[in-house]
């Protein structure tokens, strides 16, 4: 699913998309993807990359936790969320195809005079990583001397490095501290684990706090 592969003629699946490549001639390959359509000359490689779920230009990302979790003091809790994603195609550094995976959601973070459209997805927290096709590794760490409850994770996707191998997307670690009333989170640029693939060059983003 997820890599390179060489243009010529051959059927690839993208979850629920079709794509077919067709060798028209020694040098001219046709893509196509439901109404899309791309003449190639051969030249290169094509690259099926994921994309963070920006949709229609948003910069965050909000996960709605199907169960709150709850973290002691001076302590740390670490796990997974399922998380959207959305596809690259790419010839050289030329994107010739982007779509979306599954359903599209948003919703208003914040209040209605200063909120920001965010994507919007659900999700269980997992101990152990889920078989969902975007996942993203969350750490939890609580320093300060109460309680504290976490019931969604807002994060900065905009310009995102993405993880991969060939059937799963990956986004940076996040660490989400709550030190004081208004968590903050780290979209931290780095891999979640050994032996994935960048989408491009690894960076960290701007921390974010979670105000509402």
């Amino acid at each position: 699913m997820f890599g390179e592969y060489e243009l010529r003629t051959k059927f690839i699946k993208v979850w629920d998309k079709k794509i077919h490549l067709t060798e028209e001639t020694d040098e001219i390959v046709v893509y196509r993807r439901d109404e899309v359509r791309r003449i190639i000359k051969k030249a290169d490689r094509l690259k099926i990359l994921p994309s963070p779920a920006v949709g229609y230009g948003v910069r965050l990302l909000m996960v709605k936790l199907n169960e709150p979790i709850a973290v002691p003091p001076k302590d740390a809790i670490s796990g997974y969320i399922e998380a959207p994603i959305e596809v690259d195609v790419k010839v050289g550094n030329l994107t010739i195809d982007h779509f979306l995976l599954g359903k599209e959601k948003y919703a208003l973070y914040g209040t209605m005079d200063v909120g920001v459209i965010t994507r919007y997805h659900k999700s269980d927290f997992y101990i152990k990583e889920p078989d969902s096709i975007g996942v993203a590794k969350i750490i939890i760490s609580n320093p300060s001397k109460e309680w504290k409850m976490l019931d969604r994770i807002v994060f900065p996707i905009k310009d995102s490095v993405l993880f991969y191998t060939s059937d799963k997307a990956y986004y940076p670690l996040l660490i989400i501290t709550t030190k004081n009333h208004t968590p903050e989170v780290n979209n931290t640029g780095k891999p979640p684990k050994e032996g994935l693939t960048p989408t491009r060059e690894a960076l960290s983003l701007p921390n974010f706090l979670m105000r509402w």
